[in-house]
């Protein structure tokens, strides 16, 4: 069994995957818009351009995604994508990038088991955690 992630998106689909391509270092490895599909092309009017689907590679991660019909579009509620990153440096740096234009949950900050922390969702509507993990002790 493989569990996959699948994000909807609300009209931006494919403006996030950019942004998650250049700023995360992702790469989009397939896009299907809705006019690209084949015969009987079945989808409401104006989502022509919408995202159909796509997948992409993040991290060691494949993330699939598409524009959900904007009746239907709710932003990430109680999931939360998790960044696990090298350094608080690096932690610092994808905080500022995604917190700009998004909302903070839980500002970026020290805790038990992280030298940084933190959880907001960006401005496309996907929940991040973000986290440089505190070493711990070996297990006895």
């Amino acid at each position: 069994m493989k569990v996959q992630i699948y994000l909807n998106f609300g009209g931006n689909c494919e403006q996030a995957l950019r942004f998650y391509e250049k700023h995360l270092g992702g790469k989009i490895t397939f896009k299907m818009n809705y006019d690209e599909m084949p015969e009987p092309k079945n989808f409401s009017p104006g989502m022509e351009k919408f995202i159909l689907h796509a997948s992409m590679i993040l991290g060691d991660a494949e993330i699939m995604a598409s524009d959900a019909p904007p009746d239907r579009f709710q932003p990430m509620r109680s999931v939360y994508l998790s960044l696990r990153l090298n350094s608080d440096e690096e932690a610092e740096s994808v905080y500022a990038l995604l917190n700009d234009g998004g909302e903070i949950f839980m500002p970026i900050q020290e805790t038990f088991f992280a030298t940084r922390f933190a959880m907001l969702r960006d401005k496309f509507g996907v929940s991040w955690m973000i986290i440089h993990d505190r070493p711990m002790p070996a297990a006895a």
